[in-house]
């Protein structure tokens, strides 16, 4: 059993215990290590730590596998103590984390950094879709890994990209190999006998005028097929079909190659310990959106994708929400208030080409909120914003995001 110490004396410092070491998890622990708030261990069960965006370019063909993935050991922060292990359920009353082993863990400030849970099993014949040699996907590293060859080497037939509905991580991100696929075709000259069918479960590409104007432009120019306002029913790996539709509505699809993203919902242990709301069907963390502090339980905090903050989820949106709940959580330490206030920014960017980005910032009310307030049209597709998605954001975010710098 792996227990912490004793409810901590007067003068100890308080015990931090995050749950998740991906990047909202080790995002938070950086930060209050920096801030020497207190003990803080972090429950992770992986010992590969995966930069998640550049599964899209990994999946695309624009970027070796090996170089988003690191071992955990080495990229959880100095001074933070990494428990191996994974939640089981919480107890907020005693403030208490169980875990999957058996062992527990006392806090005294819980952070929940769980992230959303890939639902394969939700869509039926979808996860043995995926273990067929046509099935490839940018959420998982093994299959973005596997998509590569796949579409690098495909050289007519139809292939269907399918997005999941939100919530999602970064969802609008199963468009990115799309593009990136389709500008390599065109580039051996092999586009016009390859079908490619995106299957959307919203009316418009994005569903932020700006930029679903962007993106439907470059939807046509490629010649992608689109079946707006349907969803991925189900698949028959055996005979290559698919079920798409919208209420009564459906449609059958063949395919050659299935790049698909599955539905995502919080770990079910999140609902099961009460830290969701009860009419929440997704179970998210039940936090105050703008000061990510637990709506019931104060001694609980919430960033990432399975934070309820009324924003899309994007692991760009969790460098502001990082801020933010540290400076909360330290103000409560220390006898004061929580008065920092997250804004819903996130940002999502769209690779339309092999050299381009279409790059998406907003804030929760879906209005334009771009990080140099005064260029207004940062949003349309640039060589230099691909050049801070591919080359640039990396780096930071190895070097200095996961400790707690940026």
């Amino acid at each position: 059993m792996v227990d912490s110490p004793s409810p901590a004396d007067a003068g100890a410092p308080p015990r931090i215990v995050i749950i998740g070491g991906g990047n909202a998890g080790l995002s938070v622990a950086g930060r209050l290590q920096r801030a020497r708030a207190g003990e803080i261990t972090v429950i992770e069960p992986r010992e590969q730590h995966a930069y998640a965006p550049l599964q899209s370019h990994i999946a695309g063909g624009a970027a070796r596998a090996s170089l988003a993935v690191r071992a955990q050991a080495d990229v959880i922060p100095p001074g933070v103590r990494w428990l191996r292990d994974e939640a089981f359920t919480v107890d907020a009353e005693a403030r208490r984390v169980h875990l999957v082993s058996g062992g527990r863990v006392d806090y005294d400030q819980l952070v929940v950094c769980a992230g959303l849970r890939m639902a394969w099993e939700q869509v039926p014949g979808l996860t043995e879709a995926m273990n067929a040699p046509e099935g490839v996907s940018n959420y998982d590293f093994t299959l973005a890994a596997k998509a590569s060859p796949v579409l690098r080497d495909l050289r007519a037939g139809t292939v269907v990209f399918t997005q999941p509905p939100e919530p999602a991580s970064c969802g609008a991100a199963a468009q990115k190999p799309m593009y990136l696929a389709c500008d390599w075709w065109r580039a051996i000259g092999v586009r016009d006998d390859i079908r490619v069918v995106f299957v959307c479960p919203d009316p418009v590409p994005f569903g932020i005028p700006a930029i679903d104007r962007e993106l439907q432009r470059k939807l046509d120019e490629y010649g992608i097929e689109v079946r707006y306002s349907r969803e991925l029913r189900e698949v028959d790996a055996a005979t290559r079909t698919l079920v798409i539709g919208h209420g009564e509505t459906v449609e059958t699809l063949s395919y050659d190659v299935l790049h698909a993203v599955p539905p995502q919902r919080a770990p079910e242990w999140i609902a099961g310990s009460g830290l969701a709301a009860s009419d929440d069907p997704q179970g998210l963390v039940d936090v105050d959106p703008e000061t990510l502090r637990h709506v019931r339980y104060p001694e609980v905090w919430a960033v990432g994708d399975a934070a309820r903050v009324a924003t899309r989820p994007s692991g760009g949106a969790i460098r502001q929400q990082a801020r933010t709940l540290v400076k909360n959580l330290t103000a409560v330490l220390a006898g004061r208030e929580p008065t920092s206030r997250y804004d819903g920014y996130s940002v999502v960017p769209f690779t339309v080409s092999r050299g381009t980005v279409v790059f998406a910032e907003f804030d929760r009310r879906g209005r334009l909120q771009p990080t140099i307030p005064f260029w207004r049209s940062l949003y349309r597709e640039r060589r230099s914003t691909w050049i801070a998605d591919r080359r640039v954001l990396p780096w930071v975010y190895w070097h200095l995001i996961l400790r707690g710098r940026a």
